[in-house]
Protein backbone atom coordinates (compact mmCIF):
# COMPACT_ATOMS: atom_id res chain seq x y z
CA UNK A 1 0.00 0.00 0.00
CA UNK A 2 0.99 3.48 -0.86
CA UNK A 3 1.34 5.91 2.11
CA UNK A 4 1.22 9.62 2.51
CA UNK A 5 1.23 10.28 -1.73
CA UNK A 6 -1.49 12.60 -3.39
CA UNK A 7 -2.66 12.62 -6.59
CA UNK A 8 -3.77 15.96 -8.13
CA UNK A 9 -6.49 14.67 -10.63
CA UNK A 10 -8.41 16.91 -13.54
CA UNK A 11 -12.06 16.01 -12.59
CA UNK A 12 -13.10 17.47 -15.82
CA UNK A 13 -11.04 16.27 -18.48
CA UNK A 14 -12.04 13.85 -20.85
CA UNK A 15 -15.12 12.44 -23.08
CA UNK A 16 -16.61 10.89 -19.57
CA UNK A 17 -16.25 13.31 -16.65
CA UNK A 18 -16.68 14.11 -14.44
CA UNK A 19 -18.25 10.37 -13.57
CA UNK A 20 -16.03 8.42 -14.86
CA UNK A 21 -12.97 10.27 -13.14
CA UNK A 22 -14.87 9.98 -9.77
CA UNK A 23 -15.11 6.84 -9.73
CA UNK A 24 -11.46 5.78 -11.16
CA UNK A 25 -10.28 7.98 -8.74
CA UNK A 26 -12.83 5.97 -5.82
CA UNK A 27 -11.40 2.85 -7.10
CA UNK A 28 -7.76 3.77 -6.68
CA UNK A 29 -7.98 4.79 -3.18
CA UNK A 30 -9.31 1.82 -2.33
CA UNK A 31 -6.88 -0.50 -3.99
CA UNK A 32 -3.96 1.92 -3.74
CA UNK A 33 -4.03 3.57 -0.53
CA UNK A 34 -3.28 7.01 -1.95
CA UNK A 35 -5.26 10.64 -1.54
CA UNK A 36 -6.82 12.61 -4.28
CA UNK A 37 -6.82 16.37 -4.60
CA UNK A 38 -9.74 16.89 -7.58
CA UNK A 39 -10.07 19.95 -9.57
CA UNK A 40 -12.93 21.38 -11.14
CA UNK A 41 -16.18 22.28 -10.12
CA UNK A 42 -17.42 21.77 -6.16
CA UNK A 43 -21.03 21.97 -7.14
CA UNK A 44 -20.94 19.59 -9.86
CA UNK A 45 -18.56 17.16 -8.39
CA UNK A 46 -20.58 16.86 -5.28
CA UNK A 47 -23.95 16.94 -7.65
CA UNK A 48 -22.86 13.93 -9.91
CA UNK A 49 -21.09 11.90 -6.74
CA UNK A 50 -24.34 12.15 -4.81
CA UNK A 51 -26.52 11.22 -7.73
CA UNK A 52 -24.24 7.95 -8.86
CA UNK A 53 -23.10 6.50 -5.20
CA UNK A 54 -19.65 7.66 -5.96
CA UNK A 55 -18.39 8.64 -2.08
CA UNK A 56 -15.69 11.41 -2.11
CA UNK A 57 -13.54 9.32 0.75
CA UNK A 58 -9.85 10.66 0.71
CA UNK A 59 -10.90 13.09 -2.51
CA UNK A 60 -10.41 17.06 -1.83
CA UNK A 61 -11.49 19.70 -4.18
CA UNK A 62 -10.10 22.41 -5.35
CA UNK A 63 -12.76 25.01 -6.89
CA UNK A 64 -12.45 25.82 -10.54
CA UNK A 65 -15.11 26.99 -13.19
CA UNK A 66 -13.15 26.63 -16.25
CA UNK A 67 -12.39 23.83 -18.29
CA UNK A 68 -10.39 23.49 -21.41
CA UNK A 69 -11.76 21.28 -24.11
CA UNK A 70 -10.63 19.35 -26.74
CA UNK A 71 -11.49 22.23 -29.29
CA UNK A 72 -9.57 24.51 -27.98
CA UNK A 73 -6.18 25.68 -29.45
CA UNK A 74 -3.80 24.27 -26.81
CA UNK A 75 -1.63 27.45 -26.41
CA UNK A 76 -4.74 28.57 -24.71
CA UNK A 77 -3.88 26.99 -21.80
CA UNK A 78 -1.57 30.06 -21.35
CA UNK A 79 -4.29 32.74 -21.78
CA UNK A 80 -7.67 32.60 -22.17
CA UNK A 81 -7.90 29.17 -20.31
CA UNK A 82 -5.37 30.00 -17.97
CA UNK A 83 -8.11 29.13 -14.74
CA UNK A 84 -9.29 25.91 -16.34
CA UNK A 85 -9.19 22.83 -14.03
CA UNK A 86 -5.64 21.38 -16.19
CA UNK A 87 -4.27 24.99 -15.24
CA UNK A 88 -4.89 25.02 -12.00
CA UNK A 89 -4.14 21.38 -11.57
CA UNK A 90 -0.31 21.85 -12.74
CA UNK A 91 0.00 25.25 -11.10
CA UNK A 92 -0.73 23.07 -7.85
CA UNK A 93 1.40 20.63 -8.60
CA UNK A 94 4.59 23.13 -9.56
CA UNK A 95 4.04 24.87 -6.61
CA UNK A 96 4.25 21.07 -4.56
CA UNK A 97 0.52 20.69 -3.66
CA UNK A 98 0.35 16.91 -4.65
CA UNK A 99 3.30 14.58 -6.23
CA UNK A 100 1.87 14.14 -10.04
CA UNK A 101 -1.23 15.00 -12.01
CA UNK A 102 -3.32 13.15 -14.32
CA UNK A 103 -5.63 14.29 -17.08
CA UNK A 104 -7.64 13.00 -19.61
CA UNK A 105 -8.24 16.38 -21.13
CA UNK A 106 -6.47 18.32 -24.72
CA UNK A 107 -3.37 16.45 -25.59
CA UNK A 108 -1.61 19.84 -26.25
CA UNK A 109 -2.72 21.81 -24.22
CA UNK A 110 -1.47 19.21 -21.45
CA UNK A 111 2.03 19.21 -22.94
CA UNK A 112 2.09 23.45 -23.42
CA UNK A 113 0.78 23.87 -19.58
CA UNK A 114 3.22 20.85 -18.62
CA UNK A 115 6.22 22.70 -20.30
CA UNK A 116 5.35 26.11 -19.10
CA UNK A 117 3.71 25.85 -15.86
CA UNK A 118 5.67 22.96 -14.51
CA UNK A 119 8.54 22.95 -16.64
CA UNK A 120 11.20 20.39 -18.17
CA UNK A 121 14.08 19.00 -16.39
CA UNK A 122 16.97 20.70 -17.33
CA UNK A 123 19.21 20.02 -20.13
CA UNK A 124 15.54 17.81 -21.37
CA UNK A 125 15.22 19.81 -25.13
CA UNK A 126 11.76 18.48 -25.44
CA UNK A 127 8.89 15.98 -23.62
CA UNK A 128 7.82 13.31 -25.16
CA UNK A 129 4.45 11.14 -25.00
CA UNK A 130 5.67 7.93 -23.99
CA UNK A 131 2.25 4.62 -23.84
CA UNK A 132 3.14 1.54 -22.66
CA UNK A 133 1.96 -1.08 -24.90
CA UNK A 134 1.47 -4.65 -25.05
CA UNK A 135 3.51 -7.39 -27.56
CA UNK A 136 3.91 -10.70 -27.84
CA UNK A 137 5.17 -11.28 -23.97
CA UNK A 138 5.12 -7.87 -21.63
CA UNK A 139 5.17 -4.68 -22.84
CA UNK A 140 7.22 -1.65 -24.58
CA UNK A 141 7.38 1.90 -24.54
CA UNK A 142 6.53 3.99 -27.54
CA UNK A 143 8.65 7.59 -27.43
CA UNK A 144 7.31 9.52 -28.93
CA UNK A 145 4.26 9.46 -29.53
CA UNK A 146 2.85 13.14 -30.67
CA UNK A 147 4.32 15.61 -28.56
CA UNK A 148 7.08 16.58 -31.14
CA UNK A 149 5.95 16.18 -34.75
CA UNK A 150 9.54 17.21 -35.82
CA UNK A 151 12.67 16.14 -34.10
CA UNK A 152 16.21 16.19 -34.04
CA UNK A 153 18.50 13.42 -33.42
CA UNK A 154 19.44 14.47 -30.43
CA UNK A 155 16.18 14.57 -29.04
CA UNK A 156 15.77 10.91 -29.96
CA UNK A 157 18.74 9.96 -27.53
CA UNK A 158 17.32 11.94 -24.80
CA UNK A 159 13.61 10.18 -25.82
CA UNK A 160 15.80 6.55 -25.51
CA UNK A 161 17.36 7.36 -22.12
CA UNK A 162 13.88 8.83 -20.39
CA UNK A 163 12.27 5.02 -21.56
CA UNK A 164 15.34 3.55 -20.48
CA UNK A 165 15.08 4.83 -16.98
CA UNK A 166 10.97 4.29 -16.94
CA UNK A 167 11.03 0.87 -18.02
CA UNK A 168 13.44 -0.07 -15.31
CA UNK A 169 12.22 1.77 -11.96
CA UNK A 170 8.17 1.14 -13.45
CA UNK A 171 7.80 -1.78 -15.64
CA UNK A 172 10.84 -3.59 -13.79
CA UNK A 173 12.37 -4.44 -16.89
CA UNK A 174 16.23 -4.54 -16.19
CA UNK A 175 18.95 -3.13 -18.75
CA UNK A 176 15.85 -2.39 -21.19
CA UNK A 177 16.54 -2.79 -25.05
CA UNK A 178 16.32 0.41 -26.91
CA UNK A 179 15.29 0.42 -30.59
CA UNK A 180 15.24 3.01 -33.54
CA UNK A 181 12.21 2.93 -35.64
CA UNK A 182 13.31 2.70 -39.32
CA UNK A 183 12.19 0.68 -42.49
CA UNK A 184 15.12 -1.92 -42.39
CA UNK A 185 17.57 -2.87 -39.49
CA UNK A 186 20.90 -2.44 -41.52
CA UNK A 187 22.83 0.50 -40.17
CA UNK A 188 22.77 2.55 -43.85
CA UNK A 189 18.81 2.12 -43.92
CA UNK A 190 17.00 5.23 -43.84
CA UNK A 191 17.68 9.29 -44.42
CA UNK A 192 20.35 11.38 -42.58
CA UNK A 193 17.98 12.06 -39.83
CA UNK A 194 17.96 8.14 -38.93
CA UNK A 195 21.70 7.86 -39.35
CA UNK A 196 22.92 10.32 -36.98
CA UNK A 197 19.99 9.42 -34.61
CA UNK A 198 21.37 5.85 -34.92
CA UNK A 199 24.96 6.80 -34.03
CA UNK A 200 23.47 8.95 -31.19
CA UNK A 201 22.66 6.25 -30.10
CA UNK A 202 24.81 3.62 -30.66
CA UNK A 203 27.27 6.09 -29.08
CA UNK A 204 25.27 6.27 -25.60
CA UNK A 205 25.64 4.20 -22.36
CA UNK A 206 21.92 2.85 -23.66
CA UNK A 207 21.45 -0.70 -24.21
CA UNK A 208 20.97 -0.35 -28.17
CA UNK A 209 19.84 -2.66 -30.65
CA UNK A 210 19.81 -0.75 -33.36
CA UNK A 211 17.31 -0.14 -36.32
CA UNK A 212 14.24 -2.12 -35.82
CA UNK A 213 11.51 -2.63 -38.32
CA UNK A 214 7.94 -1.95 -37.24
CA UNK A 215 6.71 -5.31 -38.40
CA UNK A 216 9.00 -6.64 -35.51
CA UNK A 217 8.00 -4.42 -32.70
CA UNK A 218 4.87 -6.49 -31.59
CA UNK A 219 6.72 -9.54 -31.65
CA UNK A 220 9.67 -8.53 -29.18
CA UNK A 221 12.17 -6.15 -31.38
CA UNK A 222 12.84 -4.04 -28.16
CA UNK A 223 12.19 -2.63 -24.81
CA UNK A 224 11.99 1.26 -25.26
CA UNK A 225 11.08 2.05 -28.91
CA UNK A 226 12.22 5.32 -30.16
CA UNK A 227 10.75 7.38 -33.23
CA UNK A 228 9.83 11.40 -33.59
CA UNK A 229 6.02 12.32 -32.72
CA UNK A 230 4.48 12.14 -36.14
CA UNK A 231 5.89 8.37 -36.96
CA UNK A 232 5.32 7.40 -33.28
CA UNK A 233 1.40 8.99 -33.37
CA UNK A 234 0.94 7.40 -36.84
CA UNK A 235 2.18 3.67 -35.53
CA UNK A 236 0.01 4.02 -31.65
CA UNK A 237 -3.23 4.76 -33.80
CA UNK A 238 -2.74 1.60 -36.24
CA UNK A 239 -1.52 -0.18 -33.31
CA UNK A 240 -4.63 0.18 -31.69
CA UNK A 241 -6.86 0.19 -34.62
CA UNK A 242 -5.35 -3.47 -35.69
CA UNK A 243 -6.38 -4.55 -32.34
CA UNK A 244 -9.82 -3.69 -32.34
CA UNK A 245 -10.30 -4.72 -35.60
CA UNK A 246 -8.95 -8.23 -34.73
CA UNK A 247 -11.18 -8.51 -31.45
CA UNK A 248 -13.54 -7.85 -33.21
CA UNK A 249 -13.60 -10.18 -36.53
CA UNK A 250 -13.06 -13.02 -33.53
CA UNK A 251 -16.16 -12.01 -31.97
CA UNK A 252 -17.95 -11.84 -35.24
CA UNK A 253 -16.33 -15.37 -35.99
CA UNK A 254 -17.12 -16.85 -32.53
CA UNK A 255 -20.99 -15.94 -33.04
CA UNK A 256 -21.49 -16.87 -36.26
CA UNK A 257 -23.27 -20.05 -36.19
CA UNK A 258 -24.26 -22.87 -33.36
CA UNK A 259 -20.88 -24.35 -33.82
CA UNK A 260 -18.95 -21.36 -33.57
CA UNK A 261 -20.77 -20.35 -30.27
CA UNK A 262 -20.29 -23.95 -28.09
CA UNK A 263 -16.39 -23.39 -29.71
CA UNK A 264 -16.48 -19.77 -28.29
CA UNK A 265 -17.66 -21.00 -24.86
CA UNK A 266 -15.12 -23.67 -24.41
CA UNK A 267 -12.47 -20.86 -24.78
CA UNK A 268 -13.89 -17.90 -23.35
CA UNK A 269 -11.62 -17.85 -20.41
CA UNK A 270 -8.95 -18.30 -23.38
CA UNK A 271 -10.04 -15.36 -25.02
CA UNK A 272 -10.84 -12.89 -22.11
CA UNK A 273 -6.86 -13.36 -20.98
CA UNK A 274 -6.27 -12.40 -24.47
CA UNK A 275 -8.32 -9.27 -24.72
CA UNK A 276 -7.14 -8.12 -21.16
CA UNK A 277 -3.50 -8.73 -22.84
CA UNK A 278 -3.99 -6.20 -26.07
CA UNK A 279 -6.64 -3.95 -23.84
CA UNK A 280 -5.02 -0.34 -24.28
CA UNK A 281 -7.66 0.28 -20.79
CA UNK A 282 -5.03 -2.05 -18.78
CA UNK A 283 -2.16 0.55 -19.15
CA UNK A 284 -4.61 3.86 -19.17
CA UNK A 285 -2.30 6.29 -20.85
CA UNK A 286 0.89 7.70 -21.10
CA UNK A 287 3.55 9.74 -19.23
CA UNK A 288 4.76 12.85 -20.27
CA UNK A 289 8.32 12.32 -19.94
CA UNK A 290 10.98 15.23 -19.46
CA UNK A 291 8.85 17.27 -17.42
CA UNK A 292 10.02 18.18 -13.84
CA UNK A 293 7.46 16.38 -11.91
CA UNK A 294 5.04 13.48 -12.96
CA UNK A 295 2.93 14.81 -15.55
CA UNK A 296 0.06 11.49 -16.86
CA UNK A 297 -1.78 11.97 -19.83
CA UNK A 298 -4.76 9.31 -19.57
CA UNK A 299 -7.14 8.22 -22.40
CA UNK A 300 -9.51 10.96 -23.74
CA UNK A 301 -12.02 8.34 -23.79
CA UNK A 302 -11.37 6.82 -20.12
CA UNK A 303 -13.61 4.71 -18.13
CA UNK A 304 -13.17 3.99 -14.94
CA UNK A 305 -11.30 1.73 -15.27
CA UNK A 306 -8.68 2.69 -17.68
CA UNK A 307 -8.41 5.89 -15.41
CA UNK A 308 -7.77 3.96 -12.37
CA UNK A 309 -4.81 1.87 -13.92
CA UNK A 310 -3.47 5.89 -15.23
CA UNK A 311 -3.63 6.53 -11.29
CA UNK A 312 -1.76 3.53 -11.07
CA UNK A 313 1.17 3.85 -13.17
CA UNK A 314 1.29 7.51 -12.17
CA UNK A 315 1.82 6.28 -8.59
CA UNK A 316 4.93 3.77 -9.71
CA UNK A 317 6.08 6.55 -11.69
CA UNK A 318 6.40 8.75 -8.37
CA UNK A 319 7.95 5.48 -6.04
CA UNK A 320 10.35 4.94 -9.11
CA UNK A 321 11.35 8.57 -8.77
CA UNK A 322 12.14 8.74 -12.38
CA UNK A 323 11.98 12.72 -12.77
CA UNK A 324 14.85 12.51 -10.51
CA UNK A 325 16.67 9.67 -12.32
CA UNK A 326 16.02 11.34 -15.77
CA UNK A 327 17.39 14.22 -13.94
CA UNK A 328 20.53 12.58 -12.39
CA UNK A 329 21.06 11.01 -16.51
CA UNK A 330 21.14 14.08 -18.07
CA UNK A 331 23.42 16.03 -15.61
CA UNK A 332 26.07 13.17 -16.24
CA UNK A 333 25.21 12.87 -19.64
CA UNK A 334 26.15 16.27 -20.05
CA UNK A 335 28.90 16.51 -18.11
CA UNK A 336 31.07 13.75 -20.61
CA UNK A 337 31.42 16.02 -23.26
CA UNK A 338 32.56 19.36 -21.22
CA UNK A 339 34.88 17.15 -19.51
CA UNK A 340 36.73 16.02 -22.68
CA UNK A 341 36.62 19.35 -24.10
CA UNK A 342 39.06 20.62 -20.94
CA UNK A 343 41.43 18.04 -21.46
CA UNK A 344 44.36 19.23 -23.08
CA UNK A 345 45.15 19.09 -26.49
Amino acid sequence: MVINMKIIVDAFGGDNAPLEILKGCAEAIAEYGIDILLVGSKSKIEKVANENGVILYRMEIHDTEDIITNEDDPSEIMKSKNKSTMAEGLRLLAQGEGDAFVSAGNSGALVMGSTFIVKRIKGIKRCAFAPIIPKEKGCFMLIDCGANVECRPEMLKQFGIMGSIYMDKVMGVKNPRVGLVNVGVEEHKGGDFQHETYNKLKGSNLNFVGNIEAREIPVDAADVVVTDGFTGNVMLKLYEGVALTLMGKIKEVLSANVKTKIAGAMILPEMKALKKQIDYNEFGGAPIMGISKPVFKAHGSSNAKTFKNAIRLTVDYVRGNVAEEIKNAIETESSEPIAKASDPA
